[in-house]
Order: C-alpha cells, then structure tokens, then sequence
C-alpha cells in the first residue's frame, strides 16, 4: 500500500456569534448562477397566488467556497437522513415503485 500523507488535524470550530436582532427568513426557492470567479444564490419565497418570488437574500460565494459548502451540505443531510429517515423529493420513482407496483394501464387502451 502506498505511503499517503498524514490527515490534516480536524478544525476547531469557529464559535459563531448571532445577533439578537438577526432576521430570520424561510425560503423555498433559490437561483443560482454564476461567474468565473463566484457563484450567486438568490434566495426567495414563492407561495401559490404569487406572481413573482420575493428575494430575501443574496449570498455570494467563491466557487472554492462554494464546493465546500456543498460538501458540507451533502455529509448534513446524509446525517439527517440515518437520524430520521429519507428525504423523498414529489414525483421522484424509486426502484421499489418499479419492483413492488403493478405498472399503470395504458392512457389509450388499443382497440380491438
């Protein structure tokens, strides 16, 4: 096996201080995009009878930046979801939808 070099010490974590005037905002909703340099994250609310998304928050990231967030992102929800379950996404199939349901009839049976 070949000689790898050692792992870096883990962080410590950064204390994080809150402002208690800090707002805190509920979206569903975010548009991505992105420069050379940086990716843009729109976040913004959308709710039925809506005709445009409010944005409530702009964040601006290195692309480094960004793919560790990502990162993180990823290892959170894997955490979460061994803690309490999958997260199923609406109309997603699954392999178990395909082994364990009977297919649906045909829209437009053929006559004979």
């Amino acid at each position: 096996m070949a000689n790898l070099p050692p792992h870096p010490p883990a962080p410590h974590p950064l204390p994080f201080e809150l402002p208690p005037d800090l707002k805190i905002e509920y979206v569903n909703l975010v548009r991505i995009s992105h420069s050379p340099s940086e990716l843009v994250f729109d976040f913004a609310l959308l709710l039925p009878g809506m005709s445009s998304a409010g944005v409530s928050s702009r964040i601006v990231m290195s692309t480094l930046g960004a793919k560790l967030f990502f990162r993180a992102l990823g290892e959170n929800l894997t955490k979460f979801e061994a803690t309490f379950g999958e997260i199923h996404i609406p109309g997603e199939v699954t392999l178990a939808d395909h082994l364990f349901h009977p297919p649906s009839p045909p829209e437009n049976p053929p006559e004979s």
